[in-house]
């Protein structure tokens, strides 16, 4: 629901995010209505405040679409899009005409998508340098614990966004320029800590706030992890209803498992002590 976005936005803004990125895997993106899609980066861009970049993901499987979403990002205000790969058995040179049809799409910068696991046809670093050749393509998003292959793809100049939540305090001592990724949604504030303190070369000190995001992450992944997303900030107040169908709902046994065990990670405040199972 739109108010519910809009509280996730102010939630993510008020713990010192520089900006959003709408849509993408946790957002469900890809399984939305095109129409929908277009709601959701007009309510990022009409809730952010000046100086917040807005970051819409337009992929989908089918190029007219994300094309579509790409020139509608742009008229409306957004200030970057960005695509994961077309997911399914698609060669490079195909993933590589679907991203020259996206940038050729708007005049807004690009952010292209390395994330092998499920996208394993971009492969090579050097894969990833003819991406980033492609006119209007400004960087990526960098999902892999292969911090080598970071650090080698930002030292030829290309922006780069930490897309392992894991590894964000890694990443940025590898040189990326920031972080997007799901468990943002939840703690924005500590991984906005990991990135100040990482400015500021007090990499103990952001080494131990990754250590505790870690451990939400830890009890998280026990559970279905999108469900258990949307449960959580259903608990803090922000309904975002149920994943889309075919993902199941926790049951309430996962639920009261899931209360448990943020409890006992030290994470009773997103446990929603009042909130009922």
């Amino acid at each position: 629901a739109p108010a519910s976005f809009e509280q996730l936005l102010e939630k993510m803004y008020t713990a010192g995010s520089h900006g959003v990125y709408v849509c993408g895997q946790t957002g469900e993106g890809l399984l939305l209505p095109v129409a929908l899609r277009e709601q959701a980066a007009e309510i990022a861009v009409r809730c952010s405040p000046a100086g917040k970049t807005v970051m819409v993901h337009v992929g989908s499987h089918r190029t007219a679409d994300a094309v579509r979403l790409a020139a509608h990002a742009e008229r409306v205000g957004a200030h970057a899009i960005s695509s994961l790969p077309p997911l399914g058995n698609y060669s490079f040179a195909e993933i590589k005409e679907y991203y020259r049809s996206i940038a050729a799409a708007s005049s807004l910068p690009v952010f292209v998508y390395y994330f092998p696991e499920i996208a394993p046809a971009i492969s090579t670093a050097d894969q990833i340098f003819e991406l980033c050749e492609i006119p209007n393509v400004a960087g990526l998003k960098f999902t892999d614990f292969d911090l080598y292959k970071l650090g080698r793809v930002r030292a030829a100049g290309n922006v780069l966004f930490n897309g392992r939540d894991e590894i964000l305090v890694a990443g940025l001592l590898m040189g990326a320029d920031g972080g997007i990724g799901t468990f943002y949604n939840l703690v924005p504030e500590l991984f906005v800590q990991v990135y100040d303190l990482a400015l500021a070369g007090k990499w103990d000190e952001a080494k131990k706030v990754q250590d505790r995001i870690n451990r939400l992450i830890t009890v998280v992944l026990r559970f279905p992890l999108f469900p258990a997303i949307k449960e959580i900030l259903g608990w803090s107040g922000i309904d975002c209803g149920q994943c889309v169908a075919p993902r199941r709902r926790l049951t309430s046994e996962e639920r009261m498992a899931l209360r448990s065990a943020l409890h006992e990670a030290g994470f009773a405040a997103l446990a929603g002590a009042a909130a009922t199972v």
